[in-house]
């Protein structure tokens, strides 16, 4: 297998650290990542850590274990941990497009990104509203699915980064439609799971008792559910969110579809706050990363967990080595 790319995030984040972190720990499938050596090397020298930095020119140089393998790509500036400086944005962005660069190319197994921060991208003009957003437009498709995943919980919000008020507008049968066919082609195809199950949360507390608390989980969930049914996926839903996230429900389920981002994140992030994983489905590639973000306050003080990463990476060669 191809070792992993693993991208650089906001320099100013904790992304460093655990990436340095992670590999320390050991019993990881190989992987590189696209960041500036010399800065790692200072990061390393800071925190009092003895992790040797080796740069490399190729991918395929990526497979010796006896130090950090880094795709040496320059900042403009010196970063400081827990400053974030617009400045550094191009270097954040082409390491991203690198990273799906090699692996469209078969150079790389997989995307494993470490977290940007949006705002200090937006002051330099990068007109996504995220991550997967970016992807998607390198990838040139039109929708993808975010998934979370622990070993507990799979679950995949309908709609992302909107308000409640803005997310129940632009809530549709197409839309849940949409997103439940991205579902089960990604456990299909990256989880290997033959006939995925999927679990549709309604909208409303108790999915509206039946139209007293509401009506869309009777006019546009439940339409959906019947269409995913008609497509020949195992559908069932609209189902009362409250009582879907116990151990004996996701027993019967290997993807819960969440209408909202809280009613997908909570669970997740209750279940296994500090391993859960953010897999991007739909995208021709394989794309995972930490279920976090740059936690800039606790950035360059050697106490980030690189749980979520390492789960990120492991789970990343995992769904690599389903592709051949």
């Amino acid at each position: 297998m191809s070792p992993l790319a693993l991208t650089m995030g906001d320099p100013a984040g904790i992304g460093g650290e655990i990436a340095l972190a992670a590999w320390r720990q050991g019993g990881l499938p190989p992987f590189f990542i696209i960041d500036d050596a010399q800065r790692l090397e200072r990061l390393v020298a800071s925190l009092g850590w003895q992790i040797p930095i080796r740069a490399i020119e190729e991918p395929e140089q990526a497979l010796f274990t006896d130090a950090l393998a880094v795709l040496h790509r320059p900042l403009v500036v010196a970063s400081r941990p827990g400053v974030p400086d617009h400045r550094n944005a191009k270097p954040v962005t082409d390491a991203i497009e690198t990273a799906v660069a090699l692996t469209r190319a078969g150079r790389a197994g997989a995307v494993v990104t470490n977290p940007i921060h949006k705002e200090t991208l937006y002051q330099a003009g990068f007109r996504f509203p995220g991550h997967t957003e970016f992807l998607a437009f390198l990838a040139g498709v039109d929708r993808v699915a975010m998934l979370l995943a622990s070993p507990q919980l799979r679950v995949v919000p309908v709609t992302i980064h909107q308000s409640l008020k803005d997310a129940i507008v632009s809530l549709t049968s197409d839309l849940i439609l949409a997103i439940g066919h991205i579902a089960a082609a990604g456990l299909r195809r990256d989880f290997g799971i033959a006939a995925p199950r999927l679990a549709i949360a309604g909208l409303n507390p108790h999915a509206g008792e039946g139209g007293a608390l509401g009506r869309e989980d009777i006019d546009i969930i439940a339409p959906a559910v019947v269409a995913l049914r008609d497509a020949g996926i195992d559908a069932r839903g609209p189902l009362s969110a409250d009582t879907m996230f116990h151990a004996e429900a996701r027993a019967t389920y290997d993807v819960a579809l969440a209408m909202y981002h809280d009613q997908a994140l909570i669970p997740a992030k209750t279940l296994d706050f500090h391993g859960g994983v953010n897999v991007t489905l739909g995208l021709p590639f394989i794309r995972t990363s930490p279920d976090h973000g740059t936690a800039f306050d606790l950035a360059g003080k050697g106490v980030a967990r690189a749980d979520s990463l390492r789960a990120a990476l492991t789970l990343a060669a995992e769904m690599s080595s389903r592709h051949g």
